[in-house]
């Protein structure tokens, strides 16, 4: 069974430990407006879509679609990992150019 956009919302809110009122805060509105979001009863224009897709990191194409967010959570999940997975793979060629260019300049001092 398919889930409403608001359960999304609300599901990736909670995922992400925020609150009602900071997400409010952000989008400008007020904590009622924002709840009338997440229980379904306002319906949500493309423009405010787009900025809650943006304040969650997600698509407008994950919050409108077929998927439950369980699996939206996995995708991002996995998604992150992957970033996090290529971010140390270059910090860790980083260092060792660092720790290359150390020794040829201590190697140089020494023999100079």
């Amino acid at each position: 069974m398919a889930q409403s956009v608001g359960k999304k919302i609300r599901i990736l809110r909670q995922k992400q430990g925020k609150s009602q009122g900071g997400i409010a805060v952000q989008l400008g509105i007020s904590i009622p407006a924002y709840s009338k979001i997440e229980t379904g009863i306002t319906d949500i224009n493309l423009s405010r879509l787009k900025q809650i897709a943006g304040l969650f990191n997600v698509t407008m194409d994950s919050l409108i679609s077929e998927k439950p967010s369980d699996e939206i959570i996995d995708e991002l999940t996995q998604e992150k990992d992957s970033t996090i997975a290529n971010l140390q793979s270059e910090v860790i060629s980083l260092q060792k150019k660092l720790i290359s260019a150390y020794e040829e300049v201590h190697n140089a001092r020494k023999s100079g």
